[in-house]
C-alpha cells in the first residue's frame, strides 16, 4: 500500500512541476526604439555595450552601420531603429548595441536604450495583429501589457536572418 501511495505522491508531483513549468514564463530583454517597447529573447542576448562608431562598410544599406571589433570576433552593427522605420536615430549617451548570438553569429542591434529583464507567461502574450501585406509583421511574436505599457516581442532571429538584412546566406 505505501509503494501506492508513494507512486501517486510522486505521479501528483511531477503532474504540478509539469503544470508549472507550462504556466512559467519566457525572460525577454526589453528596449526602446523610438517612443516604442520591444522584447526579445533573454537566450539570444549575448552582452550590452554602449555605442561606439563602428568602421562603414562599402555598399552596405543604411541599416548596417558598419562592423566593431569584439575581443577579436568582427561583429556587424545594425541600427535596429533605421531598420524599423523609426523617424530619428540619434546617437547619444543612452544608445546601446545589444550584442546577440543568432545562428551561431555575432551580430550587434543599436537601440534607444535597454529597459529591464521581465519574465511573461504565456497567457499575458496576445498575438501579433493581422495587417496588410505592405507591412511586414513576420518578426513580431506577439504583444503584453505590462504595467500600462504596450510591449511588442519579436523573433529577433528571425529579424536579423532576414534576407532583405545580407547577414546570412539564404538557405
Amino acid at each position: 500500500m505505501d509503494m501506492i501511495h508513494e507512486a501517486a505522491h510522486v505521479a501528483r508531483s511531477e503532474a504540478a512541476r509539469a503544470a508549472l513549468a507550462s504556466q512559467s514564463g519566457s525572460e525577454f530583454l526589453t528596449f526602446r526604439l523610438g517612443a516604442e517597447e520591444y522584447g526579445i529573447d533573454i537566450l539570444k542576448v549575448q552582452e550590452i555595450r554602449s555605442y561606439e562608431a563602428p568602421t562603414r562598410i562599402a555598399n552596405a544599406p543604411s541599416f548596417v552601420k558598419g562592423v566593431v571589433n569584439l575581443r577579436g570576433v568582427i561583429v556587424p552593427i545594425v541600427d535596429l531603429r533605421l531598420k524599423l522605420g523609426c523617424d530619428t536615430a540619434e546617437y547619444n549617451d543612452f544608445t546601446v548595441v545589444i550584442v546577440l548570438n543568432v545562428r551561431g553569429r555575432v551580430v550587434g542591434a543599436v537601440v534607444d536604450s535597454v529597459s529591464d529583464v521581465l519574465e511573461l507567461n504565456q497567457d499575458s502574450i496576445r498575438p501579433a495583429p493581422e495587417m496588410a501585406s505592405a507591412v511586414d509583421t513576420s518578426f513580431i511574436t506577439g504583444i503584453s501589457n505590462v504595467n500600462e505599457r504596450m510591449l511588442i516581442l519579436m523573433d529577433i532571429e528571425a529579424l536579423m536572418a532576414s534576407a532583405d538584412m545580407g547577414l546570412f546566406d539564404a538557405n
